[in-house]
């Protein structure tokens, strides 16, 4: 443990598995004193058989009861709450606009921005008056390569994840100086239990259970690696920590390099 978190108090959204679970572990590791919100009731189980310590809700981060009730457990039993950390997703699998039926639009887009948007204005919001009060409040939110680069998701998902660029960009502006909001936006992650949407028949799809996946993802990337969720961790550890004081409103690209590949192929 080298102490970047140590004093510090944080709430990750999406706890229970893949990166939140990963953010979780880093951030005890480093010192904090840390708090959970993970609709899964199984995956809380877990996290509390692994981390007694750790206090955890089992709730939709996508209401607002869930995020107050995460809020106040975090408060209650830390007394103070530094950093926010959503790690909540949904995935389209790639649908294109010309594989979306018409008659499945209305109810995959609910869903898909209901999870992945409306989740972190409810989280931030809850947490809002806790973070200003801490002197040193700090928001991260999580982003993707597919809101930067074409291809890593279908148009749904691509576009609830350019919301979440906006999200970053516009709480930075609007919480200065008083809390520091940035993003950190993985490529491809090793294990991750990214589900697919109800309304497109792929709810019991998990995106990394995709038969070569490690080598699919090592292949499309400069670096050549395939990341796991505790690789991506460190990012979300950096932005938290006082070391980033001076940083808001940007975003990390843990993603093996998929900018400069995208720079090759534009040349």
């Amino acid at each position: 443990m080298t102490g970047w978190l140590d004093g510090r108090t944080a709430l990750v959204i999406g706890a229970g598995s893949g990166i939140g679970r990963a953010v979780v572990d880093a951030f005890l590791a480093e010192g904090a004193q840390v708090a959970a919100l993970e609709r899964d009731a199984a995956k809380v189980k877990a996290l509390a058989q692994a981390h007694p310590q750790v206090p955890a809700v089992t709730g939709d981060a996508a209401t607002r009861a869930a995020n107050d009730e995460a809020v106040a457990t975090a408060t209650g039993a830390f007394g103070r709450l530094d950093v926010l950390v959503s790690c909540v997703g949904i995935f389209d699998y790639y649908r294109s606009i010309e594989d979306l039926d018409a008659d499945v639009i209305d109810a995959a887009f609910d869903e898909t921005f209901h999870v992945n948007v409306k989740s972190m204005l409810h989280s931030v919001k809850a947490a809002l008056p806790a973070m200003k009060a801490s002197g040193q409040g700090a928001v991260v939110l999580t982003e993707s390569s597919s809101a930067y680069y074409p291809g890593r998701g279908g148009v749904l998902y691509l576009a609830s994840k350019f919301a979440v660029r906006g999200l970053v960009t516009a709480l930075a502006h609007d919480l200065a100086p008083e809390v520091r909001v940035n993003g950190v936006a993985p490529g491809g992650t090793l294990n991750t239990d990214l589900r697919g949407l109800v309304s497109l028949g792929a709810a019991g799809r998990s995106l990394g259970d995709t038969p070569g996946r490690a080598a699919e993802m090592a292949a499309r990337v400069p670096l050549q690696v395939a990341l796991s969720a505790e690789d991506m961790a460190w990012s979300y550890v950096y932005l938290a920590s006082g070391r980033a004081r001076g940083i808001t409103g940007t975003t990390v690209h843990p993603d093996g390099g998929a900018g400069v590949s995208a720079a090759k192929k534009r040349s």
